[in-house]
């Protein structure tokens, strides 16, 4: 059991801890959006130009298509009013904006004249030492990304999945940042997923520690049916895993697959490798439901044969406590003439054949398994 709690500690992913409003603020933009913006900066010949002092969206967008390159925006859970501005800056369609706003959407791609709208799940393994049946494995969050022609545009909704990391990564690899906004978006999916694959791992220990404890000897003294709750808890965590993960496929697949004009050719074959990673954590995310299904039909069959087991050994205790009282309620009804009354052995006799009886069906009882 050691053992498992520290392989999945190992393949736990790590935290980033979210930043909100650093290094983002301009005086001269909307006070609204100050406390949305996470970071902006514009980026050419895949490096990112210095600025004196914070970059707004809007002289962002300026710089950019003065001088050429790209600008990157984070943004985590504006609100509609600190969108609002940025939305008309960069003429992004309405749907898009009110999904990006209001969150809870599924992953998908949508294709709108000038930009890409992509949504993303994210999934977090959360800490604990045991499933319980109040426990809670997975945690998700979202990243919506907004890919135009010399913009990208990432929402943030959740406490976890923070880009920052990401971004300082990129901005150290030059050669993949002048591919445009399009390699940006690539890099976002394939962190994600990679966030799936780490996530996958490690509930995969959590289910190997529950199967091995459903079906581990020796679990006497243990409430019958306390697994369950566990088990099905962790189903549920599975099947949250599964809502993030599987719709996530198609959309990689036409990103590598059709041709779009604001997708730089080279990156697209490497969303082919996005695509591959995401089918092979859908197939195992089905795999876990599959298996959890089967294992909590496992613990339902042992505590049905546990409370057959019970019975059998009530039953076996009633009969061989029927043929006492069986005796004794006889003699017990005080007849005047009733054979073996006064005789002088008859009570040890009685006593003997009960007990005699007794045993005999005890014997066949255990012999028969049923004690």
């Amino acid at each position: 059991m050691s053992m498992i709690r520290d392989l999945r500690a190992a393949v736990r992913p790590s935290r980033v801890t979210p930043h909100r409003g650093g290094g983002a603020c301009d005086p001269d933009r909307d006070p609204g959006t100050a406390s949305a913006v996470v970071d902006c900066a514009v980026y050419r010949d895949g490096r990112r130009v210095p600025a004196e002092e914070p970059l707004s969206p809007h002289r962002a967008l300026r710089q950019v298509r003065r001088d050429g390159g790209f600008v990157w925006i984070g943004l985590h859970e504006p609100t509609e009013d600190e969108f609002a501005g940025i939305a008309r800056e960069f003429g992004l369609h309405p749907l898009a904006v009110e999904d990006a706003v209001q969150a809870h959407q599924r992953p998908k791609l949508e294709r709108y004249d000038d930009s890409l709208f992509t949504v993303f799940k994210t999934v977090h393994y959360l800490d604990h030492d045991q499933v319980s049946p109040n426990s809670e494995v997975v945690e998700t969050g979202e990243v919506m990304c907004f890919t135009g022609r010399d913009f990208l545009i990432t929402v943030r909704h959740g406490g976890q999945g923070s880009l920052r990391t990401l971004r300082h990564r990129l901005e150290e690899d030059p050669q993949l940042l002048v591919k445009g906004p399009s390699a940006v978006l690539h890099a976002i999916a394939d962190h994600v997923v990679d966030g799936y694959i780490a996530v996958a791992d490690a509930v995969q220990l959590d289910i190997d520690e529950v199967e091995t404890e459903v079906f581990s000897p020796g679990r006497k003294g243990t409430p019958r049916g306390t697994d369950a709750g566990r088990i099905y808890q962790l189903k549920r965590e599975v099947l949250e895993f599964k809502r993030a993960v599987a719709p996530l496929l198609r959309p990689m697949q036409l990103l590598s697959e059709r041709p779009m004009r604001l997708v730089d050719p080279e990156i697209q074959k490497y969303f082919r490798d996005v695509a591959d990673h995401v089918a092979r954590v859908q197939e195992q995310v089905t795999g876990f439901d599959e298996l959890l299904n089967s294992i909590l039909q496992a613990n339902l069959a042992q505590a049905s044969v546990a409370q057959n087991e019970d019975m059998r050994k009530i039953t076996s205790w009633a009969a061989i406590i029927a043929v006492p009282t069986m005796v004794c309620g006889v003699y017990g009804m005080n007849f005047e003439y009733m054979p073996e009354l006064r005789w002088r052995y008859s009570y040890p006799v009685a006593l003997t054949v009960i007990v005699g009886i007794c045993l005999g069906i005890h014997r066949t009882l255990k012999r028969n398994g049923w004690l």
